[in-house]
């Protein structure tokens, strides 16, 4: 039996994430558990297809699963670093490498680059690296004679191996000369084929396996066997299967082979499944007590999953054709010489010669031309990989602009899907919980010394303090920060002052994450409209209001001296309210709120100004707790105001 995949295998599996419906690419990055000592799974959003598991074993398989094991209740340490890294990011490239069984994830997350490389021999492994391939965390650190995977050290491939895609007979000559086995198992190693492709080379060649590979002299037919036989993963023309014996399966192929001719085997319509059955099948997923509990699907909350695909949908589009515009002045110059020559050949020649002459030019220009649609007057380009469509009769910005306008079309779609998915949300809110308890009306809210500040409390328990204006930045420097403190900062306009208060604790890398998350989302940043911007951290006595000879520090600033921190954060705000334990409102970070709150309302850079968007998300709080009394209390508008960052917003997700 197959215990583990083999080079082929992860070719086949790479064409498929690369193709298909169950494309990898452009996927979301949800979750990551460690399910077994040297298991991994990744829940993804695949766009088109909804929520997916993808499982990585090391020294295994890399797959897929409609067969996922449980989550621990306590999440180990290599899987939190991964979501420290990547969860939220999505995947922008999947690829095998030297023919290997190694898979690397490409994958990016607010601008960010990192490698997910999954070591599918021998003992296996599961590494992240950095753009610059650098370790940041080995599944299982290890030492070997050649390289070393270790957090820190550059990545190394192992020895390259051959390809019996790429094998000449040349090659393969020296090869069968330097070997002292037989040529099956030459075969299997040296080009790194296993043992059952091995066979079905020496089975196609008419070569008897046992043979010694240095008597081995029809080397032309050897290599016409290879080809034939990997011929179904050049052309991309899988026939999955499992191939059974007495009932048992005892292995799992991309293509047909010959050596399983008169065996009983089970087609699959992809490798993804074939695999997925073959490997996890009989993993034990849900207990008899989970069955009882899952529930069936309402009307509501069908439209509610339909309009959320929608607004996905719409996303992607209007994101990809952005993408294009931009692409057309990335290529401005060579697209403007393209235009300008077909317009000039236009005044003499008709499409027709235009084409035939194109046809045989071997010009970059000229090859940048994919097909012409002479009735519309428009160009089928190649750019960056990509093909794009264009009309030769319009300029560079009049083309990049009607893809611009079709994104705001679709844009505006989306904005509809979100107003109708918050009426669906109050339907089963309303639906869900008819009788839904008062919580013991008004409550009296003692006055907090931080209150007129921007504030929050992270998740691991700090207060996080900044500054609305000039003076009150001026007043959490001056009279709040301490000696252990930490001070955070943008060099984006309007950006606060703002300060961790540790009490001399140490400061994780969570709080850090969330303050320059905070930070960036009360900058100017926001206020753009953009989803991301830089910010830095700094000690407090790195902060000083003494300028140098000759220079002017206006109020409200600071001169910065020394090494900055610089991070990276994406902009996002959340409001919400806890009943249970203490009833409390909170608002920043949605991370941080997320983990305090029952009631959430998350926003995002919008179209509704702050009093109109405070509004709104009072009466959703409202509807949601089910006590108009408590929540004015606590989380009036104008309270919500106070907690929102500066500029337009409109509601991103409930909780």
């Amino acid at each position: 039996m197959k215990e583990e995949m083999t080079s082929v295998d992860v070719a086949a599996i790479v064409s498929e994430f690369n193709t298909g419906e169950l494309s990898l690419v452009d996927a979301k990055i949800g979750k990551i558990y460690q399910t077994n000592f040297d298991e991994i799974r990744m829940t993804l959003h695949i766009y088109g297809q909804g929520r997916h598991n993808l499982v990585i074993q090391a020294g295994k398989r890399m797959h897929l699963t409609q067969h996922p094991r449980p989550a621990p209740q306590l999440p180990q340490g290599f899987p939190m670093l991964l979501r420290k890294h990547v969860t939220g990011g999505r995947i922008k490239q999947v690829s095998q490498r030297d023919f290997d069984r190694i898979i690397e994830l490409e994958i990016i997350r607010a601008g960010v680059i990192t490698r997910l490389i999954a070591e599918l021999f021998a003992r296996g492994n599961i590494i992240l690296t950095d753009a610059e391939g650098r370790i940041l965390q080995p599944m299982k650190p290890v030492s070997f004679k050649d390289r070393t995977l270790r957090r820190g050290e550059i990545y190394e491939l192992p020895p390259p191996q051959l390809s019996p895609l790429e094998t000449t007979p040349e090659e393969l000559a020296g090869i069968l000369q330097e070997s002292d086995s037989d040529i099956v198992r030459t075969l299997a190693t040296r080009l790194n084929m296993g043992g059952v492709l091995a066979e079905e080379v020496c089975l196609r060649a008419g070569i008897d396996k046992h043979t010694d590979a240095c008597q081995v002299s029809d080397l032309d037919g050897v290599c016409g066997a290879m080809a034939t036989v990997f011929r179904p993963i050049v052309q991309g023309e899988l026939e999955p299967h499992i191939v059974m014996g007495e009932g048992t399966n005892i292995d799992v192929v991309a293509f047909g082979l010959e050596r399983y001719n008169g065996f009983e085997t089970r087609k699959f319509e992809s490798f993804n499944l074939a695999l997925d059955e073959y490997f996890s099948a009989d993993i034990e997923v849900v207990t008899p007590v989970q069955v009882k509990e899952v529930k069936k699907e309402s009307v509501l909350e069908r439209r509610l999953h339909q309009q959320q695909q929608a607004i996905e949908k719409f996303t992607h589009q209007a994101a990809q054709l952005m993408q294009t515009g931009d692409l057309l002045y990335a290529h401005y110059q060579n697209i403007e010489e393209i235009i300008k020559l077909i317009n000039e050949a236009r005044e003499r020649l008709s499409w027709d010669e235009i084409k035939s002459r194109l046809k045989g030019a071997d010009t970059p220009h000229a090859k940048m031309i994919k097909s012409m649609d002479p009735s519309k007057g428009t160009l089928t380009l190649e750019l960056d990989g990509k093909k794009v469509v264009i009309d030769s009769k319009l300029t560079i910005p009049q083309n990049a602009q009607v893809f611009y306008n079709k994104a705001k079309k679709i844009s505006g779609k989306r904005s509809g899907a979100e107003r109708a998915i918050l009426q669906t949300e109050k339907l089963i809110a309303k639906k869900a919980e008819p009788e839904r308890q008062k919580r013991g009306g008004k409550i009296k809210v003692k006055p907090r010394w931080y209150d007129r500040f921007r504030w929050f409390e992270s998740s691991d328990g700090f207060l996080v303090i900044g500054g609305r204006d000039a003076g009150t930045n001026e007043e959490v420097v001056k009279k709040y920060m301490e000696k252990r403190d930490i001070f955070f900062h943008t060099e984006a306009p309007g950006s606060p002052a703002v300060v961790i208060k540790t009490e001399g604790r140490e400061v994780p890398a969570s709080t850090l994450e969330e303050a320059a998350r905070f930070v960036v989302s009360n900058s100017g940043v926001w206020k753009s409209g953009r989803v991301d911007g830089d910010c830095y951290w700094v000690t407090p006595e790195q902060v000083s209001k003494t300028p140098e000879s000759g220079e002017y520090v206006p109020r409200g600033s600071f001169i910065i001296r020394g090494k900055r921190n610089y991070m990276s954060a994406t902009v996002g705000a959340a409001v919400g309210i806890r009943i249970e334990g203490g009833i409390k409102f909170f608002g920043g970070p949605p991370e941080a709120v997320r983990g305090r709150a029952e009631y959430v309302v998350e926003v995002e850079p919008g179209e509704f100004n702050q009093n109109d968007i405070a509004k709104k998300i009072y009466k959703m709080l409202v509807d949601m707790v089910g006590d108009r009394a408590l929540v004015k209390s606590i989380a009036s508008a104008d309270k919500i105001a106070m907690m929102l960052p500066p500029g337009e917003s409109r509601v991103k997700k409930v909780k």
